[in-house]
């Protein structure tokens, strides 16, 4: 299975993926006892999706992982595929992908950073002229 097949109330989703990044972690509470939640993004050859991890799963899992789900489960929350492992599934670490862990490890690069904030800095300073030139004065500019 791949990413873009991937459809919201999905469930027994065997899938092999390359975790890309990891977030922080959080803790909540539901019934009286305490658990983690973290976001995690995967992604295969067909494209992205956000990862729910739950509680121990957050400790395994790191960026530059290949990671195979078992009988995952697919949601959507305000318009975004997530994909999770439920009640019913697993992940496993099977091996690391040496070419996202490169990426995310790599040093920045500086010059295409420059270039991109040059960039934008020019075209703020555009938008800033138009706004000189023609300032918003009541709601109909806005529309």
């Amino acid at each position: 299975m791949a990413i873009k097949d991937l459809k919201a109330r999905e469930g027994k989703v065997d899938i092999v993926v390359d975790i890309v990044d990891v977030g922080e972690s959080r803790e909540f509470e539901k019934f009286g006892k305490t658990g983690r939640v973290a976001n995690a993004v995967a992604k295969d050859e067909t494209g992205d999706i956000k990862l729910t991890l739950w509680n121990d799963d957050i400790d395994k899992i790191k960026a530059g992982d290949k990671v195979k789900i078992t009988n995952g489960y697919v949601s959507e929350w305000q318009g975004e595929l997530q994909l999770g492992t439920g009640k019913f599934g697993s992940m496993e670490v099977i091996g690391e992908n040496k070419e996202t862990k490169e990426e995310m490890t790599a040093p920045p690069n500086e010059e295409e950073d420059k270039k991109i904030y040059q960039e934008s800095e020019e075209k703020l300073k555009q938008v800033e002229e138009k706004l000189e030139e023609k300032p918003v004065t009541d709601e109909e500019d806005i529309k």
